[in-house]
């Protein structure tokens, strides 16, 4: 039985053109960046040469007057904490007692530090979605006009750009025209959408963007933030003074390398994975559907969604079953964000879309990459029913 991989949102296969990459750097290039002599001064250019080709892929502005910075991270977790925390400004002022906004949708590496925050008093506003899955933008207007009528800046505003679990893209470009309306820090996790559909920091105008190599099949390890040269940003560590002491150590070449090949990539072929991903995900949906009619809801079906993310709830079967019998059926799939495996506690994201017990209980995400075929989506919607069939408590299910 061969295995059918549908858990790309939580980490994708090593592409090719990262590979190559990452093996002629530690060939060739494998100094240390920070040395004086001619091989840290090899490794130097590699990184920096890294540095600007993501930038740039990304829609950052690195030339000029008050250039953005790309800061490399050890992941998209790390870039959030750092991004979140250092805008908070607790280094400088420990004592510091803020507000912030943020979704109510957003990946536990940016809930988690908010938690922190709200511990040491901190008010964190959390923004509602809709029913399908997106923020309201109405009430985010709404609380930022308050709260600056008041004088009761937040100190920064956080919002997704594209949901890990349901892959509902949000409005974080309209809200962080808003913030920057009024001078408010505007953090965007852009980790799911990076490498997927075209992204571009200038236009979205906020002060920070967060990636990771991982999710597009670079490598495992590096992430990015991407900073507004103006953005008063605090570091989380110290000892070093690498990247302008805001996240010091050694960088990892090599990693940087794979990273920009494996974006290179996915920006050459962008128009065609998308339109390939989308069909290849509306096949999945279809053939489910209709092999268990009545009984799949399509969770943020009427949003935008990343083409390559499938939400889904097979009504009355417990979703913590059904997995373990696609596991044994060879599909890899997930029941939410990887950051939170090991729980069996319902999503916060669906019931933040105010979902019914059965839809919270029954609901798997299934995630396409770069790597996914059209046998593997046929393949998976016969064995899923297969499984369905199986452990489901109601007639039995047969593909039409």
């Amino acid at each position: 039985m061969e295995w059918i991989y549908l858990d790309h949102n939580s980490t994708t296969p090593l592409c090719a053109e990262a590979a190559a990459a990452m093996a002629e750097c530690q060939a060739t290039r494998f100094g240390n960046p920070a040395s004086q002599h001619g091989i840290g001064r090899r490794a130097r250019q590699a990184l920096e040469d890294a540095r600007e080709g993501i930038g740039n892929l990304l829609g950052a502005r690195l030339s000029g007057r008050n250039p953005d910075r790309v800061i490399f991270t050890s992941g998209g977790t790390e870039a959030n904490n750092l991004a979140l925390l250092g805008l908070a400004g607790l280094q400088q002022q420990p004592a510091l007692i803020g507000e912030a906004i943020v979704s109510a949708i957003e990946h536990p590496s940016v809930s988690a530090p908010v938690e922190m925050l709200e511990r040491r008093g901190w008010t964190i506003h959390r923004l509602g979605v809709t029913a399908d899955g997106m923020v309201d933008v109405g009430r985010f207007a709404e609380l930022l006009h308050n709260h600056t009528r008041s004088g009761r800046q937040p100190r920064f505003v956080s919002v997704m750009l594209a949901n890990n679990e349901t892959g509902v893209v949000q409005p974080a470009g309209e809200i962080a025209r808003q913030c920057a309306a009024v001078n408010v820090p505007m953090h965007i996790d852009a980790v799911q959408m990076a490498g997927k559909m075209p992204l571009d920091f200038r236009s979205l105008g906020a002060t920070s963007m967060t990636v990771a190599a991982h999710k597009f099949h670079g490598p495992v390890g590096i992430g990015a933030l991407v900073v507004r040269h103006e953005s008063a940003l605090e570091p989380l560590s110290f000892g070093g003074f690498q990247q302008a002491g805001l996240r010091p150590g050694t960088e990892g070449v090599a990693l940087a390398a794979g990273m920009h090949a494996a974006l290179a990539a996915r920006h050459r072929e962008s128009e065609a994975r998308v339109a390939r991903m989308r069909q290849l995900r509306d096949a999945l949906e279809a053939g489910l559907i209709g092999g268990f009619p009545g009984k799949i809801v399509v969770n943020g079906r009427l949003a935008e969604r990343l083409p390559q993310t499938s939400n889904l709830a097979f009504v009355g079967i417990d979703r913590q079953a059904l997995l373990m019998a696609l596991d044994l059926a060879g599909i890899a799939c997930s029941t939410g964000s990887a950051c939170a495996s090991g729980s069996s506690e319902p999503s916060p994201v669906l019931i933040a879309m105010g979902c019914s017990k059965e839809v919270l209980a029954g609901s798997l995400r299934f995630s396409l990459g770069a790597t996914t075929t059209r046998q593997e989506i046929d393949e998976a919607v016969a064995r899923i029913l297969k499984a369905c069939n199986a452990i489901s408590a109601s007639r039995p299910l047969s593909r039409s």
